[in-house]
């Protein structure tokens, strides 16, 4: 089956007809008065939503068609690329979280509840190990793989500052899938069901009719090797997206990999060492302003450790106008970093915020050194002691010995910025790009299944660990995105495949000369060819009637009044174009009304 034929016109299905007087729309001309973006803003504006409380909110009728038809766009997707639905619940006991400690790295987001009995359970961020802890009672052989299951539910995280609407919420509607193999490669294995998954996002986001790019991604706190974000584009994004424009390379700011970059160690010093007491001095800017030097001739010296059982201390160098990217520390030191706590840090002899890269010769650390930060001859450091920094540090002249003897590794460390050489075409720059992340996915390897033993016979009737794979995507979040992407100055314009109506009929004076009657005519002839139709019956002023139509941006209006009748007509408007409307016949609206559609919905 093609996506073309799944698409929601195209099947067998009769439209829905709706009045605005039998619905709740409750639309208001004030923003509220903690909405800053624009999908905030108008969601609420438009009577799509409304807050209950900090990050909780009502998905009022406009707004739960949308989400049901994006819902249903992720249904006919994911069960094409060979899931199944389930549901699980959304306490989840405590205990589940004691082989993956997440309940840890989650922290305070972790919503905890306690029962009557005084028994532990989080509200699910998500279902890692509840699926877990279900798979390693119902896979029981290697006949079973691949397996690929998904649910739609609500999942909380507990902000700590709610904002931006459904952006940035405690209680949300997320689409979670879980797939379990015994192998990497094959088709059985998870690298075709990861393509698989890749392709049905795309598809996915392609109906819903979103501008959006697939961009490497660091995994986060679910954990996992290989990862993808799906981030629709949009000036407000609040993420930045760095791209290759020659390649089509495209990643987040914490994956975003550098070009080559030329380095040496060949600098004479050109500067004596000097001490300046910098006492409170308010961060790098204040700094260098009172030393008479740019953050770019800094150093900025970052205190980590490796995790596991055996840490060890990790110095982590960039130029003081850049910023260390842990997951490319992880990989240049080959093992899991933390941000080094500071009271172990100080009482090791580390003076936090005030370290140099002259701790290599007296603290055994790992140290590695971004390329940016080896080429020049004078750096402004910290003095390894409170209150102090140095200038004049020369990397030849003052730490020679560990270069010397190869205790020093460069390595591209640090997050990529916009004007970075491409990593991917030689001569071109990397760009910065603005999205909201709406999907992700990720290879979780054995992470889980280790943690919590979930294991198997192979055909060889040894014990195999299942890898699994992850897949999520933020149903409620894609409608604010949508949005965020996709508005005027006058409301919200939805594309046609997620909008809560296809067709907005506007009626002027409905009681006159049997508008009403031939809205509800044209209605059910549209409803006939599947579309859904929105009739405000309303008794009330044009003008009021078409800032509302604006407003809640259905992708069709049609506008039906004494006077277009009277010329055998109604009027014809895209939400999209500025503007008054055509008059049309009414022999021939209906059939614009559909192409209308038809051409903006997505294949």
């Amino acid at each position: 089956m093609t996506t073309a034929t799944r698409s929601s016109l195209a099947a067998p299905r009769t439209g829905e007809v709706h009045h605005w007087s039998q619905t709740l729309i409750p639309t208001t001309r004030e923003a509220p008065a903690d909405a800053e973006m624009p999908s905030h803003i108008y969601l609420v504006r438009a009577g799509y939503i409304r807050r209950v409380g900090a990050g909780i909110y009502n998905y009022l009728p406009l707004a739960w068609r949308s989400l049901r038809k994006i819902s249903q766009i992720v249904r006919e997707e994911m069960d094409a690329a060979g899931a199944s639905e389930l549901l699980m619940p959304t306490l989840e006991p405590i205990e589940l979280f004691a082989g993956t400690k997440r309940d840890v790295d989650y922290g305070d987001l972790l919503f905890r509840v306690e029962d009557r009995h005084g028994r532990l359970a989080a509200l699910g961020p998500t279902h890692e190990e509840v699926i877990t802890d279900l798979m390693a009672g119902a896979l029981t052989s290697y006949k079973q793989f691949p397996l690929n299951l998904y649910q739609i539910q609500t999942k909380f995280r507990d902000e700590a500052r709610p904002r931006a609407g459904l952006l940035r919420c405690r209680e949300f509607i997320m689409k979670d899938a879980y797939s379990f193999h015994l192998d990497l490669d094959g088709d059985a294995g998870l690298n075709a069901t990861y393509d698989k998954m890749y392709q049905a996002y795309t598809n996915i986001f392609r109906r819903c009719g979103l501008d959006f790019s697939a961009v490497e991604a660091e995994a986060g706190p679910i954990g996992g090797s290989a990862s993808h974000e799906f981030m629709v584009n949009c000036v407000n994004g609040e993420d930045t997206i760095l791209v290759c424009p020659a390649s089509g390379y495209a990643a987040n700011v914490e994956k975003a990999e550098i070009g080559e970059r030329e380095w040496t160690w060949d600098h004479a010093a050109t500067e004596p060492v000097k001490k300046h007491h910098t006492p409170n001095m308010p961060g790098i800017e204040g700094v260098a302003e009172h030393l008479g030097v740019t953050p770019a001739q800094m150093l900025k010296s970052i205190v980590m450790r490796t995790t596991g059982k055996d840490p060890r201390w990790v110095v982590a160098v960039v130029r003081g106008d850049h910023e260390v990217n842990e997951g490319k520390v992880r990989d240049a030191v080959g093992a899991p970093v933390e941000l080094a706590p500071e009271a172990e840090a100080r009482k090791a002899g580390f003076a936090i915020g005030y370290v140099s890269p002259r701790m290599i010769d007296r603290v055994e650390l790992t140290m590695v050194v971004d390329p940016d930060a080896v080429n020049g001859s004078a750096w402004a450091t910290g003095s390894d002691e409170k209150d102090h920094h140095d200038t004049g540090f020369n990397w030849q002249r003052d730490l020679s010995a560990a270069i010397d003897a190869g205790k020093v590794t460069v390595a591209g460390i640090r997050n990529a910025e916009a004007g970075d050489p491409s990593p991917r075409a030689a001569g071109s720059l990397l760009e910065a790009r603005r999205g909201i992340e709406v999907g992700h996915i990720f290879k979780l390897g054995t992470k889980y299944s280790d943690a919590m033993g979930l294991s198997v016979l192979d055909k060889s009737q040894q014990k195999r660990s299942v890898i699994m794979g992850c897949y999520g995507i933020g149903v409620s979040r894609t409608l604010a995105a949508c949005v965020e992407m996709s508005h005027d100055d006058h409301g919200i314009v939805m594309p046609p495949a997620i909008a809560p109506y296809h067709i907005h009929i506007v009626t002027i004076k409905p009681e006159e000369d049997g508008t009403l009657d031939r809205a509800r005519a044209l209605a059910a002839e549209l409803a006939a060819r599947g579309l859904d139709v929105l009739i405000d019956d309303r008794d009330e002023r044009p003008g009021p009637k078409f800032k509302d139509a604006d407003l809640v941006g259905i992708p069709v209006r049609l506008t039906v009044s004494p006077k277009s009748l009277a010329e055998g007509a109604a009027e014809f408007k895209l939400r999209a174009d500025a503007g008054k409307g055509d008059l049309v016949p009414l022999s021939e609206v209906v059939d614009k009304a559909e192409s209308a559609i038809l051409e903006r919905m997505m294949p």
